[in-house]
């Protein structure tokens, strides 16, 4: 027999080994099931379409790689910059230190002009009953002649009430400048005159001292030093206004401050005394205890006889007379002004009768009018 041709058709069941069909799909023997596996197909391939190609150059893929590194690099930084968690850095502050020039003041050779001042416009003022010429004048401090010219009247300047007038306003007085002042040590330093002196071999200060006969917390004082040893070199300044008193004659007293102003209290300013007979008594406050040799000084003068009638006395009490001698003779109103001021006796003239000098500021100055027969009036 020939052998028999396995055929390429058979295939094996892999559990019982039977030879079955190729297209078998289960084993008679064992009931296995089979996988149908399909045999490739002997068609062509179907081609896809083929991509468009984009041929670049080195030079352009590098830069295209790079401008997409930048874009994203941008886009990364925008977002976390949005979230917070970065932050623009802030420069720091740079301090600039700019030279600034001081000008030194020149001294200036202009004149400094004196303050001129603009007269002040005169004021109206009604008649009342009772008003005279002088009594205005004295009382506004003008001159009887300006208002007469003011107005145009006569010299007897005869008012009716009701009547309106021009007072002229007295001139302001210029007051004085105000100049740099030092304070108390400084005015001490510099009035007081000093002496350079080197400490030498075997100076103390205790020595120093007695030969120039000033007192050793001077010296100290005057050179800031605690120290009373001193040595050789050393650079001293010796305070000469501070010597101690010599020994000799009692020395002169010193003066006294001088007083303030005595305030004025009687008569009211400006009051009139119709009747000649009146005895009028003026009254002022105490500057102090007086002493010894110090009194008041009292200065009356008659206004409307241009300062010819005037008394001065002297007394050591707050209040005066009006003396009779300055009673009014005649008809015509007087009008009188009077000041108070301290004063101190300076010695003697040859008839033995002491001579005053003012020791204090002078009183603010008050008028009162005497003439006439009616009651007592006030002037405006």
């Amino acid at each position: 027999m020939s052998p028999e041709k396995s055929s390429s058709t058979m295939k094996v069941c892999p559990t019982c080994g039977t030879r079955l069909s190729e297209n078998a799909t289960r084993c008679l023997v064992c009931g296995r099931n089979f996988t149908v596996t399909s045999k490739p197909s002997q068609e062509s391939p179907v081609e896809s379409p083929r991509l468009p190609e984009l041929k670049l150059s080195l030079p352009a893929a590098l830069g295209l790689i790079f401008l997409v590194l930048a874009v994203g690099a941008g886009i990364v930084y925008l977002i976390l910059q949005g979230t917070g968690k970065i932050t623009a850095a802030t420069p720091d502050a740079t301090m600039t230190v700019t030279p600034t020039m001081t000008a030194s003041p020149q001294p200036s050779s202009e004149p400094t002009l004196a303050p001129t001042y603009t007269p002040l416009p005169p004021i109206d003022y009604v008649v009342q009953e009772n008003d005279q010429c002088v009594l205005l004048a004295a009382y506004h401090d003008v001159s009887l002649q300006s208002i007469i010219d003011a107005n145009g009247l006569t010299s007897d300047c005869i008012l009716a009430v009701g009547q309106t007038i021009k007072i002229p306003q007295p001139t302001p007085t210029a007051t004085a400048q105000p100049t740099s002042t030092q304070s108390s040590s400084q005015s001490t330093s510099e009035a007081c005159q000093t002496l350079d002196y080197t400490v030498a071999e075997n100076d103390t200060l205790s020595s120093i001292a007695a030969n120039y006969n000033i007192a050793i917390d001077s010296i100290k004082s005057y050179n800031n030093t605690t120290s009373d040893v001193v040595w050789v070199g050393m650079q001293l300044k010796l305070p000469l206004c501070m010597r101690l008193p010599t020994e000799g004659p009692t020395p002169t007293p010193t003066t006294p401050p001088p007083y303030a102003a005595p305030s004025l209290l009687l008569p009211v300013d400006g009051v009139v005394y119709a009747n000649t007979t009146d005895v009028i008594t003026l009254q002022w406050s105490s500057v102090g205890t007086l002493r010894e040799n110090e009194v008041y000084m009292v200065t009356i003068e008659d206004v409307t006889s241009n300062g010819v009638s005037r008394v001065v006395q002297y007394v050591t009490d707050t209040k005066l007379t009006v003396p009779v001698s300055l009673r009014p003779t005649d008809s015509t109103s007087h009008i009188f002004r009077w000041w108070v001021v301290a004063a101190r006796q300076a010695g003697f003239n040859a008839d033995q009768t002491p001579i005053y000098e003012t020791n204090g500021a002078i009183s603010t100055a008050r008028v009162f009018g005497w003439a006439g027969t009616s009651s007592a009036t006030t002037a405006p």
